[in-house]
């Protein structure tokens, strides 16, 4: 008799092998999670179990298929109404198109990645995309767009940290 194991327990064995870092092992723990979510008729969960192979993937150096694997992930958490796992799949793609050095799809999908995380309330969240964000701007040479970006991220940050605070005076004045 084979004892089948549940996706749930296939995620945390994935986990597990992530923590360890063991990459392959990861992405395909992931994927059978996600198959095994999918057969199951939990699509959001399959879902998320390709975003988190796709970041096993980007860890990994292997960007094209962390891409192909975060594909697609965007639109089924919309569907479900989870703005915030929206958002995070679309930074995970972002983050592998960035890797892949195509860097005008990289700064739609962060953008796109703060505008839901910000309609879902994830204000820190959004600042850590928003963060990605100014330094692509950075390395393109594009000082105003990172300023811009950087500060419209710490403008919604509630109770900033003193680092946070010290950067909002700073691009204040850098202005």
């Amino acid at each position: 008799m084979v004892n089948k194991l549940s996706p749930q327990e296939i995620a945390d064995q994935a986990k597990r092998t992530y923590i360890a870092g063991d990459y392959p092992a990861t992405v395909q723990a992931f994927a059978e999670a996600a198959s095994a979510y999918a057969d199951v008729g939990d699509a959001p969960m399959s879902a998320e179990m390709k975003n988190n192979a796709s970041v096993a993937l980007l860890r990994d150096k292997q960007a094209q298929a962390a891409l192909e694997a975060a594909q697609g992930t965007d639109a089924v958490f919309a569907e479900a109404g989870d703005t915030r796992r929206q958002g995070m799949a679309l930074a995970n793609q972002a983050s592998a198109l960035e890797a892949l050095k195509r860097f005008k799809e990289a700064i739609d999908f962060y953008t796109r990645a703060g505008d839901a995380l910000g309609k879902a309330g994830e204000v820190d969240l959004r600042l850590e995309v928003i963060q990605l964000l100014s330094a692509l701007y950075l390395r393109r040479f594009k000082f105003f767009d990172a300023i811009i970006t950087l500060q419209s991220g710490l403008a919604a940050v509630k109770n900033p940290t003193p680092k946070q605070r010290f950067m909002k005076k700073l691009l204040f004045f850098r202005l």
